[in-house]
C-alpha cells in the first residue's frame, strides 16, 4: 500500500479531528510549476468549523501546512472548495441586487 505524501497526510489528520463528519473530507494533490496544491473538500455542514470566525481556523491550517511542505522542499497552497448549492453568494449576483433596491 503506498503511503501519502507527509503534506497531504498532515492535512487530512488535522481536519477530520475538526469536523463532524469526517468521513467525508476529501484532500486531493496537485503538483504544477508553482509547487503543491492540496485542494480540500469537507460536507457543507462543516465549513464554518474549518473557516473558523474571520477565518482563523483556515489561516492556521494554512500557516501549518505551508510548515510541512517547508520541512519536505516544497511550496504548499491550500484551496478549499466551495460545497455545491452553497448560500454564499458571487459579487456579481450582489450587485444585481443592489442594483434592484435602487438607491436609498
Amino acid at each position: 500500500m503506498a503511503t501519502q505524501p507527509k503534506d497531504q497526510e498532515f492535512l487530512e489528520y488535522v481536519v477530520k479531528a475538526l469536523v463532524d463528519y469526517p468521513d467525508e473530507v476529501k484532500v486531493t494533490r496537485t503538483i504544477d510549476e508553482m509547487g503543491v496544491l492540496l485542494t480540500l473538500k469537507v460536507n457543507p455542514k462543516d465549513m464554518g468549523r474549518i473557516i473558523g470566525r474571520q477565518g482563523s481556523v483556515v489561516r492556521a491550517i494554512r500557516s501549518l501546512t505551508r510548515l510541512v511542505g517547508l520541512r519536505n522542499n516544497a511550496r504548499v497552497n491550500l484551496k478549499i472548495e466551495e460545497p455545491e448549492g452553497s448560500s454564499r453568494k458571487s459579487t456579481s449576483s450582489v450587485e444585481k441586487e443592489m442594483e434592484s433596491l435602487g438607491n436609498f
